[in-house]
């Protein structure tokens, strides 16, 4: 798949689902405190005085970005899905949403003193990971964090019905070390690992999640 096919695919997805996905998935966080953990371990690393603004990317219609903010982060959200943004907006409307891909953001190099990427790259084929790690790098200050969120395995599921829509996703499961190894190979260096089981509400569709902190070092 290239890469503006898979783009367009993803857009025309989040574009149908928006709606019904922000309703399903509002309160998703509160049942997942290990989850939340990580949220709050990466906020406490990026509220340093002096630090950038901190890009939820892939933020959906905007849940993550605004627990991020409720933990007092400058946080701020980029989507592919013009739909996707226009939900967030309305459901927060005091916060700041923009459209943008993963593999092309245009931000200024060394900007951001944090970066999250809470299941987004999950659409993203494994080929073209490398150019969506890089580009972090681009945009990280030294110093800087990412948390990313993704499905651990090896393997594609293709869905033609998610959300109550009939749609075109490619969803892929990625094998921890190699997505470790890619985020290694970016420049990125690694400070913690968490892989847990699925919870009930994953059972028996998905299988572990694993959530990786992450940051630029100050020497690049």
């Amino acid at each position: 798949m290239t890469e503006a096919t898979y783009l367009c695919s993803t857009r025309t997805a989040y574009d149908t689902v928006a709606a019904d996905y922000e309703r399903l998935l509002r309160d998703e966080l509160d049942a997942k405190p290990l989850d939340r953990a990580m949220l709050a371990a990466f906020s406490e690393l990026v509220r340093a005085p002096g630090n950038g603004p901190v890009a939820d990317l892939g933020c959906g219609p905007g849940r993550v970005t605004a627990h991020l903010h409720a933990l007092g982060v400058d946080a701020f959200g980029i989507d592919l899905s013009p739909e996707m943004i226009a939900v967030a907006g309305r459901r927060y409307p005091g916060l700041r949403f923009a459209e943008g891909s993963m593999t092309a953001l245009e931000l200024d190099d060394g900007t951001l003193g944090g970066i999250v990427a809470w299941y987004s790259t999950v659409h993203t084929p494994p080929e073209l990971l490398p150019t969506v790690f890089a580009e972090c790098h681009r945009v990280l200050a030294p110093g800087g964090h990412m948390l990313l969120a993704f499905k651990v395995g090896d393997r594609l599921r293709h869905l033609d019905r998610a959300y109550g829509h009939e749609l075109s996703l490619d969803v892929y499961w990625m094998s921890a070390d190699h997505v470790a190894d890619l985020m290694s190979r970016a420049g990125l260096v690694m400070d913690a690992r968490m892989i847990r089981e699925p919870d009930e509400s994953e059972r028996p569709r998905q299988g572990q999640q694993a959530f990786f902190l992450a940051h630029k070092p100050e020497e690049s």
